[in-house]
């Protein structure tokens, strides 16, 4: 491969993960959308876009291991490469992640998710996510900072969020008939709102992933 061409892959490379990273935030904002206005049709799309996303990442690996083996980067453009692969496995595990928010959407009750505000929530998160590929996509070092710091204030969200269902359980006095229903639905609010918080942890790996590949700066990684 000549200088150009090896050039151009590792362009090819980046606008490949930035592509993906598009995919999956639509599938995440789909499935928000799902979640909270109770569409199961469209909880159906995600689940089955998932083998989509599944498969753009299996391709994609295969081209960072490629990458490695026959160019056999250094320096910089192997963090590049390195970075780009480590990043594609946050992006597959957010779609994943969205895949449960379809199917909590599809076995809940739109009306305990709306009753604690999941949907402010899921904005922050997509949010984030969104500014880590940018970071990516600008090899933005402060950008990836500001992630970073930002990360603490979601995790109190979240944290705020699931003392919240806990609280309107232990006040609730339903029906024994009623018990089950309620137990199932609180439960997987618990996990709408694990699952976020795990995208918002995705969101920093993007974020630490990138410095590294800038700087070779390792101290966002954990």
């Amino acid at each position: 491969m000549s200088r150009e061409a090896y050039r151009e892959s590792l362009d090819e490379l980046r606008a490949d993960v930035e592509s993906m990273a598009d995919g999956v935030l639509w599938q995440l904002r789909r499935a928000l959308d799902a979640l909270e206005g109770g569409d199961r049709g469209l909880a159906r799309e995600v689940i089955e876009g998932d083998e989509r996303v599944n498969r753009r990442y299996l391709d994609l690996e295969g081209d960072c291991v490629e990458l490695i083996a026959l160019q056999q980067p250094v320096a910089a453009d192997l963090r590049f490469v390195v970075a780009s692969f480590k990043i594609l496995t946050d992006l597959e595990r957010v779609g994943d992640l969205a895949t449960n928010l379809a199917r909590y959407a599809l076995a809940g009750s739109a009306d305990v998710v709306s009753d604690v505000r999941v949907g402010g929530i899921g904005e922050t998160v997509t949010g984030q996510l969104r500014a880590a590929v940018d970071a990516y996509a600008d090899a933005d070092s402060e950008a990836c900072r500001a992630i970073a710091d930002r990360d603490d204030a979601l995790d109190a969200a979240c944290q705020n969020a699931s003392d919240a269902v806990v609280r309107e359980l232990i006040a609730s006095d339903p029906d024994r008939w009623e018990i089950e229903r309620l137990l199932d639905d609180v439960s997987r609010l618990l996990l709408t709102i694990r699952d976020l918080e795990r995208i918002g942890d995705h969101a920093v790996n993007v974020a630490a992933r990138t410095l590294y590949m800038n700087d070779g700066d390792l101290e966002l990684v954990y």
